[in-house]
């Protein structure tokens, strides 16, 4: 059953979102040659046209990161030429996380309306639209409005962008290709921090809406998911769009017919029930997802990338501009080597090594700034904590970047049926941003209470990190996403 919606005149409303059948046979579907070409050559053409797809819709987590990182190198020239208090600037700060709640609220419902590459398109707009808002404004209610937009936009990025990504790629790729998105977010910080040392910030906010602008054109050149497009009843377009991925002399029946499975075997309707989601099939995945989204924040890792300035000056830290910018250096090679090891390792002992690594790095931090309290300012024990506790920071980003950035948005796109995909994992992603605002609200409250009190909270969640993920996360790697569903049923 096809559930697209269609005006008076008969036509699909969600067609000019897709961009599938023409292109597609422009591409070659309609005058394919006779194979000529060995597997070498087979593989190499579906790792290249995936890449590409994945290296458009990568411009979203970076637009995504260069939204985070804005504020850090540009807090006092904004407060000083717009004349904002502390508090002011805070909240222009925190109302890019409220935008992204509700972004992320409507993202599951937008993906599944007009498809992946459209929703993708609706979130440039509000980007855009917030960056010029913030280079040309004269008061805080132009800041005010321009960080909501940029979070509303962001949201639906969240969401939209790994799930596409783990749709189209193939089995032993789909780990490190979905790796991707938490780098592409640590280039966009880097970007911000980096940029934000050689222009002011209204030309800063310009160069915000670059990724954009190069994503919107970029999408009319990649497919649609195969599997959103199957679900929707799209049989033409959804076996055109998964021969232009495979590689036009690669054999797709097989993957054709478990698709065609997995989606023909859902309910009729496109709502769910919540009696429903007492199922161990629809529960189980959709508890794991939240929950490794909601440890990912709690771990406090925005508290400290927010605030590692303030951090590094508590540790006897001079220049600590160059330490932050070092810091996303850092940060963006690690993840780096998580793209490479996801597909090699798996996500569960990423994820085990990485909350672990975490752990206890933020132990060695929260003992460091602990026995700073009782050591004179003047000793070299005093300089020699201060040292250990600014390598406590970058061990935990680390650790952090090595599995729990990547790993969970990897995993909640793998695992979440597609029965409720929409609807979860919106839930899912709400609840992540929702956490990512607490954690930035109070972790400066927190360290003005006690540093190590505060690295020692974080620590707990990180240690139960290992806990959740040792009892209950699964090992995805090598898996279809179809065969990832069939185990829940289990």
């Amino acid at each position: 059953m096809s559930f697209v919606e269609e005006n008076d005149d008969g036509k699909d409303l969600r067609k000019p979102f897709l961009h599938t059948g023409s292109w597609y046979r422009m591409s070659g579907m309609g005058s394919r040659q006779s194979s000529m070409m060995g597997s070498t050559q087979t593989i190499r053409d579906r790792s290249v046209s995936v890449l590409a797809c994945v290296l458009i819709v990568a411009l979203g987590p970076i637009q995504f990161g260069f939204t985070s990182g804005f504020s850090s190198p540009t807090q006092s020239a904004i407060t000083a030429d717009l004349n904002l208090s502390v508090s002011e600037f805070s909240l222009f700060g925190s109302l890019s996380n409220v935008g992204a709640m509700v972004g992320a609220i409507a993202s599951g419902q937008i993906a599944e309306y007009i498809g992946r590459k459209g929703s993708l398109m609706i979130a440039a707009i509000p980007n855009i639209i917030g960056w010029l808002a913030i280079s040309f404004a004269k008061d805080s209610s132009f800041l005010y409005m321009g960080r909501l937009l940029e979070g509303f936009g962001v949201g639906i990025i969240s969401y939209t962008v790994p799930v596409y990504i783990a749709e189209i790629a193939p089995q032993n790729m789909r780990g490190g290709l979905g790796s991707v998105n938490q780098l592409s977010v640590t280039i966009g910080i880097l970007l911000a921090y980096l940029l934000g040392l050689f222009v002011n910030w209204r030309v800063l906010a310009v160069l915000g809406i670059l990724p954009c602008l190069i994503l919107i054109p970029g999408l009319f050149f990649i497919p649609e998911s195969p599997r959103w497009l199957a679900k929707m009843g799209m049989t033409e377009d959804f076996e055109a769009s998964l021969q232009v991925l495979r590689g036009f002399d690669t054999d797709i029946s097989v993957e054709v017919n478990e698709i065609k499975g997995s989606v023909s075997s859902r309910s009729s309707r496109t709502t769910i029930r919540f009696a429903e989601l007492k199922q161990r099939r629809l529960w189980f995945p959709l508890m794991i997802g939240i929950g490794l989204l909601v440890l990912q924040q709690i771990s406090g890792i925005n508290g400290v990338l927010f605030y590692s300035s303030t951090i590094f000056e508590s540790a006897g830290i001079s220049a600590s501009n160059i330490a932050t910018l070092l810091l996303g250096i850092i940060q963006v090679f690690a993840t780096g080597i998580a793209t490479w090891l996801v597909d090699k390792a798996g996500r569960r002992v990423l994820l085990i090594v990485s909350s672990s690594v975490m752990t206890v790095s933020l132990l060695v931090v929260a003992v460091a700034f602990l026995w700073k309290d009782f050591v004179s300012h003047d000793s070299t024990l005093y300089s020699i904590l201060g040292i250990i506790s600014v390598v406590g920071v970058v061990g935990m980003v680390i650790g952090f970047s090595l599995g729990m950035g990547p790993v969970p948005w990897v995993i909640m796109s793998e695992i979440l049926p597609i029965k409720i995909k929409g609807l979860a994992g919106s839930v899912a992603t709400l609840c992540n941003w929702f956490f990512s605002w607490v954690i930035t609200l109070t972790a400066n409250l927190l360290l003005t209470w006690s540093s190590a009190g505060t690295f020692l909270i974080y620590m707990i969640m990180c240690a139960f990190t290992v806990v959740f993920t040792a009892i209950w996360v699964p090992e995805t790697k090598g898996k279809t996403l179809e065969e990832i569903q069939r185990s829940f049923r289990t």
